[in-house]
C-alpha cells in the first residue's frame, strides 16, 4: 500500500490533486457530490450513485456526467491510494470561466459501522433544493453542532409546523408496527434509503410515504436513521422516547445486506 487511507487521498480527473486543483473546491465550491462505501472494489447501489451524479450535473451545469467515466475515476483513485476498501466521495464542480465539469474523487479509510441508538434534536431548518446532495452546508453543520452541545447525537430538520423532513446528514424512517414510514416531505433520497425501499418491497414488506410532524411522533413504535455509513436505531427525538425494535433493525439490516454489490474496474496492472 502506497498511502494510508487514514489520510485523505484526492484526485482530480484521474491525477493526484495539485494546489491549483484544490483552489476549485476552496474558492469555487458550487457543486454536488455522492458518498459511498467501497469494499473489495464493490459498492452497493453503484448505479444509483452514478444516476445521482448525472442528474445533479445536468440540473446544475446543463451537461451530463458520464457514469462509465466516473467508475474509471473511482477505480483509478483506489489504485492511487493503494486500497480496495474505503470511504469514497465523488464531487463535481464547474470552475469559473469553464464549460467542462471537473470531477474530484476523495479516498479515506472505510467507515466503521456504528449501530448505537441515536438521539435527535429537532431544529427549524429545511434545505433549499433538497434533492441535490452538495458540500458546504453551513446550516446543517451549525445545527448539528448545536444538537451535540445540547447532549444529542444529531439534528433533525423540520419545516414550518414541525414537519419532519430528514436528519442533518441522514434520512429518517419510522415504524408504525406494520410498515416503515418515510416522511412525505422535500428531502434528499439517500442511496441507503432507496436500497431499503426496494429491498423491503422485494421482501414483501413495502414501506410508505406519509406526512410526519413532531406532534405525532408518539404514535410510532420505533425510528431509525440511514446514510452511506449504514443504519442505526433512534431512541429519542427531543422528549419523545422510542424503544429499539430488534426485529425491525434485523429486518432492515438483512435487507441492506442483501442489496447486490456492483463492481468497480479491476486494479491497473502494477497498481
Amino acid at each position: 500500500m502506497r498511502t494510508s487511507t487514514t489520510d485523505l487521498y484526492v484526485e482530480f480527473d484521474g491525477h493526484p490533486a495539485t494546489g491549483e486543483d484544490l483552489r476549485i473546491p476552496a474558492f469555487a465550491g458550487y457543486g454536488h457530490f455522492t458518498a459511498m462505501q467501497v469494499r473489495d472494489r464493490t459498492v452497493r447501489g453503484l448505479a444509483l450513485h452514478l444516476e445521482r451524479l448525472d442528474s445533479a450535473n445536468r440540473e446544475l451545469f446543463g451537461s451530463p456526467l458520464d457514469g462509465g467515466r466516473v467508475r474509471e475515476l473511482v477505480g483509478h483513485a483506489l489504485d492511487g491510494a493503494g486500497t480496495a476498501d474505503a470511504s469514497v466521495r465523488v464531487h463535481a464542480y464547474l470552475p469559473p470561466d469553464s464549460t467542462s465539469t471537473v470531477t474530484m474523487v476523495t479516498v479515506r479509510e472505510p467507515a466503521r459501522v456504528d449501530d448505537t441508538p441515536r438521539s435527535l434534536m429537532s431544529v427549524p431548518y429545511a434545505r433549499a433544493v433538497p434533492h441535490i446532495k452538495r458540500p458546504g452546508e453551513f446550516s446543517q453543520i451549525f445545527y448539528g453542532q448545536q444538537a451535540r452541545r445540547a447532549g444529542f447525537d444529531e439534528a433533525l430538520l423540520t419545516s414550518p409546523g414541525g414537519v419532519v423532513t430528514e436528519g442533518a446528514i441522514t434520512n429518517i424512517g419510522f415504524w408504525d408496527g406494520a410498515s416503515v414510514v418515510w416522511p412525505d416531505a422535500p428531502a434528499l433520497t439517500g442511496i441507503t434509503m432507496a436500497l431499503l425501499e426496494t429491498g423491503l418491497a422485494r421482501a414483501g414488506r413495502p414501506s410508505r410515504r406519509r406526512g410526519v410532524t413532531l406532534e405525532v411522533l408518539g404514535a410510532y413504535r420505533a425510528a431509525f436513521i440511514s446514510n452511506s455509513q449504514g443504519i442505526a436505531p433512534v431512541h429519542r427525538i427531543d422528549d419523545t422516547a422510542f424503544e429499539v425494535d430488534d426485529a425491525l433493525m434485523g429486518l432492515l439490516g438483512q435487507v441492506y445486506e442483501d442489496a447486490p454489490r456492483e463492481a468497480l474496474p479491476a486494479p491497473r496492472t502494477g497498481a
